[in-house]
């Protein structure tokens, strides 16, 4: 970063001395970091000064303009995260994108600018490359980047991936691909209500181990953790939810132990106060938790309910490592079991995972409403 004698030195040559405000008005400082899969970008330049984040296609690619505020930081930056490399091309930053990005965070606090972005899906960013491109633009935040960095997070884990597919049919269906595909379809539910943010633990065919399912949700605060499931269990049939609890039946259990293969749940970050006062706040946390997840697993069940077969006494509990974020009310959804023909046939259909998606985005949405996970629109 250039201190104020190295930008003096860069107008000695000029015929005339610049003014002191024409010299410090320009972006001074910049420095990209990876921030779990996403990256965060921060810029030191004039408060108030005006900038806007532009998405483009073919390549896949951020540009973000700084009209007026010469660029006096490094010209060049090391990728991280979704963002492969960035430089700066005829005055204003390009970040090379190694896929579709979301907006997560764009706020100006002072001379500090910091916009987040995350992996994100490719229809939302083709449609916004293709209307204009305008992720975000301030003197500080825009009204639609802060209303959307102040929605509660909604993040969905689709269960298996990549070298672990999970159940299969007897028609050969993959659980791991039934489940990714409900889960963008419960994406874009969510999405269209724009009531929450959403992210996916993954949004492709990879493995992500349980203790990274777990921690991805923590890491971000988010405001509620649905885990998606088609799992296999010789005469079960019909959808069913799965809060954090010991084993209360034999199939409960028995899917627990199938879905566990390590049991890395976190810690709470807590202050710095006697361990006496510590595990009383870490009680209180959980109980919450647990609350909240109850609710959740309600609210699902009376949605499922209108719409697809249910298995009987469809509100179970088992220790699934997925659930025991201890600060993150969560659920395990079983959309049908890939072990039942019925159910297997009807995960297959478009139709019958976009009556699912919607379904669980009611359940969700009324989730947010009766927690008070809601913002107000800004105007």
């Amino acid at each position: 970063m250039l201190g104020r004698r190295a930008l003096a030195s860069l107008v000695l040559g000029l015929a005339a001395l610049p003014a002191p405000s024409e010299v410090l008005a320009a972006v001074t400082g910049a420095s990209l970091e990876a921030v779990g899969s996403g990256a965060r970008l921060t810029l030191t330049l004039p408060a108030n000064a005006r900038w806007k984040l532009v998405a483009a296609r073919s390549p896949n690619r951020l540009l973000l303009e700084t009209p007026g505020q010469p660029w006096r930081a490094a010209t060049r930056l090391r990728g991280a995260g979704p963002v492969r490399a960035a430089r700066v091309e005829r005055g204003r930053l390009r970040l090379d994108l190694s896929g579709p990005v979301a907006l997560r965070r764009a706020t100006a606090s002072g001379n500090r600018l910091v916009i987040e972005v995350v992996p994100g899906a490719a229809a939302p960013f083709a449609r916004l490359a293709g209307g204009g491109g305008v992720m975000a633009e301030g003197g500080g935040t825009t009204a639609a980047a802060r209303r959307a960095a102040s929605l509660p997070l909604v993040v969905l884990d689709p269960g298996h991936g990549g070298r672990d597919p999970g159940a299969i049919g007897a028609s050969g269906t993959q659980e791991k691909r039934v489940v990714l595909a409900t889960a963008i379809q419960l994406r874009r539910v969510l999405e269209a209500g724009g009531r929450c943010r959403v992210a996916l633990t993954r949004g492709n065919d990879r493995f992500v181990a349980l203790g990274a399912r777990v921690n991805f949700a923590r890491q971000r605060q988010a405001a509620l953790f649905v885990s998606l499931h088609a799992d296999s269990a010789p005469g079960a049939r019909g959808a069913s939810v799965y809060t954090l609890g010991d084993s209360s039946d034999s199939l409960a259990g028995a899917l627990a132990r199938r879905e566990n293969q390590a049991d890395r749940a976190g810690g709470l970050r807590l202050p710095s106060v006697s361990p006496e006062v510590q595990a009383i706040l870490a009680s209180l946390i959980q109980a919450e938790t647990r609350i909240g997840s109850a609710r959740m697993a309600e609210q699902v069940v009376a949605e499922l309910r209108e719409d697809v077969p249910l298995l009987p006494n469809t509100h179970r509990q088992a220790g699934f490592v997925v659930l025991k974020a201890p600060d993150v009310p969560a659920v395990l959804v079983e959309l049908g079991f890939l072990s039942d023909a019925q159910d297997e046939a009807a995960l297959r259909r478009v139709d019958h995972r976009a009556k699912l998606a919607r379904a669980m985005g009611r359940a969700i949405h009324g989730w947010l409403a009766q927690s008070g996970n809601t913002v107000a629109a800004f105007g």
